[in-house]
């Protein structure tokens, strides 16, 4: 017989391709997950994988298996948020997605937001990047999350929010008299963030989009992982930068206070979306920290109809 515990252990090593990281992403020891996936094979009278050196390949099997496992883990969990969501508002726990950007306007304020309303809850705000978040999603380690489009996942549910202007930032005001065209952006020295999400991250996409129109590509001189060190450098004076406006009138005053912005030519936009899983009964705690994170977000950029 088939069990939740055998399909979460596959389902972590499918992802992973190792037995060794999938029992330690579990908290588990190594010989137990081994146990349960031949169970699991036993049960289904097949592999599931092969060895492979260090790690293991999945076989046909283990991909006709794998979206079977993952909507059952995934209607189990909604299961137990429930019937957990009687007292969820009291003592529970709401894991909700939060892209970079979106933390510098409202972090702290939306985690006391919420606390205020209900001391009893406990918060998790996760992710860094908007594909990081999204993942989380698919996996259903979220609830819901806040994230820049564009999303390309036909099982989620997205509604538009809020919009932000994507602007160019530098401390030589000989840089800023008029907007910035494509072609002048691919010719500047620029310094991004989310250098890991580079190939999957919103903005670096839009940018690529805006300087292809010049028939250009986008290039960098210094890459980053987060936009506080990237609008520092732009303050020493060794790059300029795209960043949307709200990050500088966050960031600005203290770590850039001499770094000015022009809009883009045309101008571009960050699409900001609160996102969950189409088939998912959000608990009344995720739908709080959701409402108190749109509020939030539209306070400091511009609101858009859903």
């Amino acid at each position: 017989m088939l069990s939740l515990h055998q399909l979460r252990c596959f389902t972590t090593a499918y992802e992973l391709q190792s037995f060794t990281a999938a029992a330690t992403e579990l908290g588990y020891a190594q010989p137990s997950l081994s146990e349960q996936i031949r169970l699991l094979e036993r049960s289904l009278g097949t592999a599931l994988f092969s060895r492979a050196g260090r790690g293991v390949v999945p076989t046909e099997a283990a991909h006709v298996l794998l979206p079977h496992a993952q909507r059952t883990l995934a209607a189990a969990a909604e299961a137990r948020a429930a019937v957990a969501s009687v007292t969820a508002l009291e003592t529970g726990t709401v894991r909700f997605g939060i892209f970079g950007t979106a933390r510098l306007y409202m972090g702290a304020t939306l985690v006391a937001d919420v606390l205020e309303r209900h001391p009893g809850l406990r918060v998790e705000l996760i992710g860094q990047n908007s594909s990081e978040v999204a993942e989380e999603l698919r996996r259903g380690r979220l609830e819901a999350a806040m994230i820049s489009l564009p999303i390309a996942d036909e099982g989620m549910a997205v509604r538009p929010v809020a919009r932000e202007e994507l602007v160019y930032i530098s401390a030589d005001p000989s840089r800023l008299t008029s907007p910035v065209t494509p072609k002048g952006l691919s010719e500047a020295s620029l310094v991004l963030p989310e250098t890991t999400w580079r190939t999957q991250d919103s903005t670096r996409l839009a940018l690529n989009r805006f300087v292809q129109q010049a028939g250009r590509a986008l290039q960098t001189r210094i890459e980053v992982e987060d936009v506080e060190t990237a609008v520092e450098l732009v303050a020493r004076g060794l790059a300029d930068s795209v960043v949307q406006r709200g990050v500088l009138s966050e960031l600005g005053p203290r770590l850039a206070p001499d770094v000015g912005c022009v809009s883009l030519r045309p101008r571009l936009y960050d699409s900001i979306a609160v996102v969950h899983r189409r088939d998912a009964v959000l608990s009344p705690g995720a739908k709080l920290v959701t409402d108190l994170a749109v509020e939030r977000i539209r306070a400091v950029t511009e609101p858009v109809a859903g």
